[in-house]
């Protein structure tokens, strides 16, 4: 149904029209009406025009266009919602994942911890410090503090030019495995037999999975090891352990070596499952590491509790 509005604008245009027919009359020329509108029949020029159709094809690309935008609206808003959070985080770290800073918040206005960041970053103004600042806390951003499902415990950072990275028994791509690390690829060959050396040391992939590969001391000066020890970290990465222990269950603890066995003094075994072995070092593994089958004892855990187990092979770069 037209509007009145359009059919009184379509009959001014052919009263125009007529007119300007019965000027070119007296002009000596004729010229149809129907030609000057362009169309056979007066009444064409009335007809409402026709509505292109859409094939549902095109239908739903458009949706699905739609949805994705939204989806990305969505997220974005989401990570500044996140970013605005970690800020109201009074003195949190800054490179530290939201969910570790809302868990561990009550630490980072403890005296211990002001303190212990005034050193280091004193330390960094005169000497060569690793990891590099946002690497420090790398272990907190590959998973949520809740999806945690194996701890790692090692002792110090790497002090050698590229290797640490946040992540312990972890070195940086590009870089060769160092002993320990090799003695792991070692025992999980022995322990699966489709495992294959990955050809770097790069563990990113297990941290993604749940895998929390936490030095105890989180800092150290180039060449000089266990220089950053006993100045805070031990108290941080305890808060740290201890609230794992307190808010979860069933996670699977692997503690290599009495240092790590005794950090883990604190965990609730009645929670959690704990595996002991001596340290994958050369110094030690064949007093036995090489045998403890750690890695596949873990993944049954994690199955007994309903949980997905690791795939140990999983070490891809691009992570």
């Amino acid at each position: 149904m037209l509007s009145s509005t359009i059919v009184a604008a379509r009959i001014n245009t052919v009263y125009g029209l007529f007119v300007k027919r019965y000027l070119l009359r007296l002009a000596g020329r004729t010229t149809p009406v129907t030609a000057m509108i362009g169309q056979s029949k007066i009444s064409a020029f009335f007809a409402p025009k026709a509505v292109q159709k859409r094939s549902l094809s095109d239908c739903q690309a458009e949706s699905a266009d739609d949805h994705d935008k939204k989806a990305m609206i969505e997220k974005k808003k989401q990570e500044a919602i996140q970013k605005l959070q970690a800020k109201q985080i009074a003195n949190a770290p800054e490179h530290m994942g939201l969910s570790w800073k809302k868990a561990l918040a009550a630490e980072f206005s403890k005296p211990y911890f002001i303190k212990l960041q005034e050193l280091v970053e004193r330390e960094r103004n005169s000497h060569t410090i690793y990891p590099p600042r946002h690497q420090v806390y790398s272990w907190s951003l590959c998973c949520d503090i809740r999806e945690v499902k194996v701890v790692i415990l090692g002792q110090d950072p790497y002090h050698g030019p590229r290797q640490a990275h946040g992540l312990c028994f972890s070195v940086q791509k590009g870089v060769h495995p160092p002993p320990s690390l090799e003695n792991m690829f070692k025992e999980l060959s022995k322990e699966y037999e489709d495992f294959q050396h990955p050809g770097h040391g790069y563990l990113n992939g297990w941290a993604k999975q749940g895998v929390l590969l936490l030095n105890a001391v989180l800092t150290v000066k180039a060449s000089n090891a266990n220089s950053h020890k006993d100045k805070g970290w031990e108290t941080f990465t305890d808060a740290v352990i201890t609230w794992l222990s307190k808010n979860l269950h069933g996670v699977v603890f692997l503690l290599w070596g009495s240092y790590a066995q005794k950090k883990g003094a604190i965990i609730d075994k009645k929670k959690h499952h704990i595996l002991k072995a001596v340290h994958p070092s050369p110094l030690s593994a064949h007093r036995g590491y090489f045998g403890c089958n750690h890695f596949y004892k873990a993944n049954e855990l994690l199955k007994k509790e309903g949980k997905k187990p690791i795939d140990w092979k999983h070490l891809p770069l691009d992570e």
